[in-house]
C-alpha cells in the first residue's frame, strides 16, 4: 500500500499532473468551434517581456524541473545500491549509450516529424509554434537546457522510476511498457492526435529498449537530441514549409510568466 501511495504522489507532482492538464487542453481544443487543425500552441513561450526576467524564469523552470528528477532518484536510492547505476543513468558505457541514442533519435525523430506533418495535413494536430532563434544570444542555450530537462524528466520518471516501482507491484513487462507509453502519450496530448500516436509509439520503443538494455542514459540522450532538433530546427522548417508549420510567434506582450507546454 505504501508503494502505491508513493507512485500516486510522485505522479501527482510530476508527469501525471502535466498529463492531466495536457489531456484537458486537448478536450478544450476539441470543444472549441474552431477546428483543431486551425488552433495553435507554442513550445517554450517567453515568460516575460523583459529579457532579464524571461531568462530568470526560464532558468528557474529548468532548476525546479530537475529538482523533481532528483526527488525521484532519491526515492529510488537504497542502502548499498546506487540508484543512478541501477537504472543506468551514468557514464560507464557512454560510447555505447551514445551510439544507441543516435540510432533511436533517427528511428523516432523522422517518423515523428512525418506524423506531425500528416496530422497537420489531416487537420487533427494543432499548429506547434517554436521560439524565435534570433530573439537573443541566450535563446539557443536556454532551449538546449529545456530539451535536457525534458529528456531527464520523461525518461527517468516514465522509464527508470515507474518500471522499477511497477515491477515491485508484480506487473508484467508489457503491461508496464504499454501503460507508461499511454501516460507519455497523454503527457503530449495538448499537441493533438498525431503527437499522441507518435509519443505512444516512442514510449513502446523506449520501454522495450530499456527492458533489453537496462539503461536510461541512451534514452535520455536520444530524447534530448530529438527535442533540440525540434526546438532549434523548427524555425528552419517554418521558413521552408510555412504552410505546414506556420509563422513564427511574436514575443509575448505580457509582463507575467506564462506556463510552458510540455515537450
Amino acid at each position: 500500500m505504501r508503494l502505491r501511495w508513493e507512485i500516486a504522489i510522485v505522479l501527482a507532482v510530476t508527469v501525471g499532473q502535466s498529463a492531466l492538464y495536457s489531456v484537458l487542453s486537448l478536450v478544450r481544443a476539441l470543444l472549441r468551434p474552431t477546428p483543431i487543425g486551425d488552433q495553435q500552441t507554442q513550445l517554450n513561450p517567453p515568460r516575460d517581456a523583459a529579457a532579464f526576467w524571461d531568462v530568470l524564469y526560464s532558468l528557474l523552470s529548468v532548476f525546479f524541473g530537475l529538482a523533481l528528477v532528483a526527488l525521484v532518484v532519491y526515492l529510488l536510492w537504497e542502502p548499498g545500491q546506487n540508484a543512478l547505476r541501477r537504472i543506468g543513468l551514468d557514464f560507464t558505457q557512454f560510447g555505447r549509450d551514445l551510439g544507441r541514442a543516435l540510432l533511436l533519435a533517427a528511428a523516432i525523430g523522422v517518423p515523428g516529424l512525418g506524423l506531425y506533418v500528416a496530422g497537420r495535413a489531416l487537420g487533427i494536430t494543432v499548429q506547434v509554434q517554436a521560439s524565435q532563434l534570433d530573439a537573443a544570444w541566450w535563446t539557443i542555450p536556454l532551449l538546449v537546457l529545456a530539451a535536457l530537462r525534458a529528456g531527464l524528466t520523461e525518461e527517468v520518471i516514465f522509464i527508470g522510476y515507474l518500471f522499477d516501482r511497477l515491477r515491485r507491484l508484480g506487473w508484467g513487462w508489457w503491461s508496464i511498457i504499454l501503460t507508461t507509453a499511454a501516460l507519455r502519450a497523454a503527457y503530449h496530448a495538448y499537441q493533438g492526435i498525431g503527437p499522441i500516436i507518435g509519443n505512444f509509439a516512442m514510449g513502446v520503443v523506449f520501454g522495450w529498449c530499456y527492458r533489453r538494455w537496462g539503461r536510461v542514459m541512451p534514452l535520455v540522450i536520444a530524447h534530448t537530441l530529438i527535442d533540440i532538433v525540434a526546438f532549434v530546427g523548427y524555425p528552419l522548417a517554418v521558413a521552408l514549409w510555412p504552410g505546414l508549420f506556420g509563422p513564427l510567434p511574436s514575443p509575448s506582450p505580457t509582463g507575467t510568466p506564462t506556463p510552458t507546454p510540455t515537450a
